[in-house]
């Protein structure tokens, strides 16, 4: 079968930009190193060493930083702030004013190294005001007799150069993260209104299986009932009274349309290409065979509640290093059990605060609401794992939740 394409997203393309801002880096750094050499003479050694260790330390770090994806900001942040320390001290740290006109100070072909960091490192309006900051600099150096005396027209040129080049790579990185927020949002979107008609098909469902038990049974209860005259009638109407109530009953507790069914391996499916469209992968792991089936809104549950759970990691789990993965297979009981976990970042789940709908509301009420049952193992720095099972392995409470919360002690909380 043919992988599935994946839709560009923020965390993906932070991702590609980082490692091509850091390639870019090391090609420009190369550039410069014949020029660094070529003027030794005329730098005060100590300083020349210091700065080429630590420019070129940072220029690696990067390219370090953006295949770890650690730290990826804060590197360039750091590199695009050196740099500008090295404009600012460039000229006490020359021997003396002996430059020629035509050679260019080797930190200009850096320059673009610097604008491209910031770029990645800083908000638009910051990189824009070191766009245009980074090239003045250097256009004073430039003209100053430690760094050539140059004409200012042909200082006028470099800063233009310098200020085009950077603009471009600005300009090309904000349109790409601005391309990639929209997808995000309009997935986002989706999520949201799937979850919305799962809401209320399962609500109308129910709706429809109310209505047919107060037409057939609580009706013809209270019509006996107001036409009885005699003891037997009267009995007869208590006997569908009763009857009645028991149907409302076994329509609370049980999952609307029972006769409806859908097959395990379909909902794996909806889940796997629900998978495809998130902005960090989701490893899919399937134990043995799925043949069994289940009622369409315990499937419809199962779904839903699985990718809350995924979003719910993605929102909250951190980013970097996470493993997160889903794994589904059959149940004991015949139906269906998913588990959706992450190495991630973790939490205390008696600090869940009322108004976090995203695991009280949406995984725990609706799993029970279906028939099924939750579990959350979550500790602070060790990730969390939630596991969806239908049928629950004990029955649901009347207004209660059949799951299982277990706190930072391995209790159930």
């Amino acid at each position: 079968m043919p992988s599935r394409r994946r839709p560009v997203n923020g965390a993906r393309l932070e991702v590609v930009i980082s490692r091509a801002v850091a390639a870019f880096g090391l090609l420009f750094g190369a550039q410069a190193v014949p020029a660094l050499f070529a003027q030794q003479p005329f730098v005060e050694p100590s300083w020349w060493a210091g700065t080429a260790i630590s420019f070129y330390g940072l220029l690696l770090l990067a390219v370090v930083a953006a295949i770890a994806r650690v730290g990826v900001r804060t590197v360039n942040a750091v590199l695009a702030a050196v740099f500008l320390l090295l404009l600012v001290l460039w000229v006490p740290s020359i021997a003396g004013p002996s430059w020629g006109s035509d050679d260019r100070p080797w930190l200009w072909f850096l320059m673009t190294v610097a604008t491209a960091a910031a770029a990645v490192a800083f908000p638009v309006w910051v990189a824009t005001a070191y766009l245009a900051l980074a090239p003045a600099l250097y256009g004073v150096v430039r003209a100053s007799p430690y760094g050539g005396s140059a004409p200012l027209g042909l200082v006028g040129l470099d800063v233009l150069y310098a200020i085009l080049l950077g603009g471009a790579v600005l300009v090309i990185i904000t349109m790409l993260r601005s391309a990639a927020a929209s997808v995000d949002a309009a997935q986002a979107t989706a999520l949201e209104r799937y979850g919305r008609a799962v809401r209320e098909h399962a609500t109308e469902v129910e709706r429809v299986q109310v209505d047919s038990i107060v037409h057939d049974s609580v009706l013809t209860a209270f019509l006996t009932a107001g036409r009885a005259d005699t003891a037997e009638q009267r009995e007869l109407a208590a006997t569908l009274a009763r009857n009645a109530i028991a149907h409302l009953r076994e329509a609370e507790a049980a999952a609307p349309d029972d006769d409806a069914t859908v097959d395990i391996r379909s909902v794996v499916d909806r889940i796997s290409e629900a998978r495809g469209g998130m902005t960090m992968p989701f490893h899919l792991n399937q134990r043995a065979a799925l043949t069994g089936t289940l009622p369409a809104l315990a499937a419809d549950a199962v779904v839903a509640a699985t990718l809350q759970a995924m979003v719910n990691s993605l929102q909250h789990a951190g980013e970097g290093s996470v493993e997160r993965w889903v794994t589904a297979e059959e149940s004991d009981a015949g139906g269906i059990l998913i588990e959706v976990g992450d190495t991630g970042v973790g939490f205390d789940l008696r600090g869940i605060p009322a108004e976090r709908l995203g695991v009280r509301v949406s995984i725990l009420e609706r799993m029970s609401g279906a028939g099924g049952s939750v579990e959350i193992v979550s500790r602070p720095g060790e990730g969390t794992v939630v596991r969806l099972r239908w049928p629950a392995d004990v029955l649901p409470t009347p207004g209660g939740a059949a799951s299982v919360l277990v706190g930072p002690e391995g209790n159930p909380s």
